[in-house]
């Protein structure tokens, strides 16, 4: 089998200090609110084999011959309608992320550089890995923005690593964060997102939870991703003091026609609204930056769609963003994960003892 050109790379360099790197990793975004930006960035993003499961040849038919023809025009619509002077919102909340969190290692006088990457999208993830290895980075942490694990998203960041390394020869040492969706700072930083909210607003009668949806097969499957919603719902939840009356967990952005994870979101707000609920929060605990499907979807379609309803007030809850209890939380994730790794100094008196006793040994 024909392997891949490998990439020009950085000469090897005996001695070399080690170097550690956290790669900071979001689905992604367009360039632009506009129709071109919208195909581009949605033909990488739908041709993924992990985002849709069924035969290949079938799905680059319609997408290609019915979906990129019409869709990235009315999804520029939408994009343009959350669009901010900086650009994207999850672009912007995601690259702030990683500077705090870079910040929170340097306060610590712990040498740990971070970088941000986007899945589809730019920068790209090859292209952040490149940087991080003609820098001199011989260590990775890859730490996806989702708290809980999904084969069509935390799996897809890890082969787009993978992906790369076919190309390269010598590959740093990586590691992997599958999920912190139970995580202790993680459960804390939403609740006081949560209670904060709740010291300003009041609180409403019930906290809709909305996760991402995906196809319901993939459950079936054996993928995690509908148990560690359910299971960061139920910590969040007593976090909060709630019984199990007072708060629902629902799916949201359903795409096609097949079943997904039900119950949905919109539908379900109706419901409430028809049963005279009249005020509702809404959190998104699975996005950990704000983008469209909660600028767009949540605070607009299904504020609406309430409202319309017989509802009086909703209430959108922000995502956690550049917070800095998330910012915490998201040092002690990743500490937890570079355990052994020395994130100080002594790396290079330990790689000074290690050539030491090599030499005595008779090596090079």
């Amino acid at each position: 089998m024909l392997q891949p050109p490998f990439a020009q790379e950085p000469p090897f360099s005996h001695g070399q200090t080690p170097r550690t790197a956290v790669l900071f990793c979001n689905l992604g975004t367009p360039d632009a609110p506009t129709a071109s930006a919208l195909r581009r960035y949605l033909g990488e993003f739908l041709s993924d084999h992990r985002v849709v499961e069924i035969p290949r040849l079938v799905w680059m038919l319609i997408l290609h011959g019915i979906i990129l023809r019409i869709r990235p025009a009315k999804s520029a619509l939408k994009y343009a309608s959350i669009w901010t002077a900086e650009g994207s919102p999850l672009k912007v909340w995601t690259e702030r992320q990683a500077q705090a969190l870079d910040a929170a290692f340097a306060q610590r006088n712990e040498q740990v550089r971070v970088r941000y990457a986007m899945r589809y999208g730019n920068p790209s993830m090859a292209s952040q890995l490149d940087a991080l290895k003609a820098e001199g980075f011989t260590r990775v942490l890859v730490m996806p923005a989702y708290p809980q694990y999904s084969g069509t998203t935390t799996a897809s960041v890890f082969d787009a690593v993978y992906t790369w390394g076919q190309r390269t020869r010598l590959l740093p040492e990586f590691r992997f964060i599958n999920h912190y969706h139970d995580h202790i700072a993680y459960i804390a930083s939403l609740a006081k997102q949560v209670r904060t909210h709740w010291a300003e607003q009041g609180q409403g009668e019930r906290l809709v939870m909305s996760f991402h949806g995906v196809p319901e097969r993939t459950l079936h499957l054996g993928d995690p991703y509908h148990c560690e919603c359910y299971k960061t719902a139920r910590l969040l939840g007593e976090a909060l003091g709630l019984n199990k009356s007072q708060y629902i967990v629902t799916f949201q952005s359903r795409f096609g026609k097949a079943k997904w994870l039900e119950p949905y979101t919109e539908p379900t707000l109706v419901a409430l609204a028809e049963q005279g609920v009249k005020k509702v929060d809404l959190i998104c605990p699975g996005f950990t930056s704000d983008c469209l499907e909660t600028l767009e979807e949540i605070a607009q379609e299904a504020q609406e769609a309430f409202m319309h309803a017989g509802g009086k007030q909703f209430h959108y809850i922000p995502c956690l963003n550049d917070n800095p209890d998330w910012i915490e939380a998201m040092h002690a994730i990743a500490t937890m994960h570079l355990a052994g790794w020395s994130l100080g100094a002594p790396d290079a008196d330990a790689l000074a003892i290690s050539r030491s006793e090599a030499i005595s040994r008779g090596g090079v």
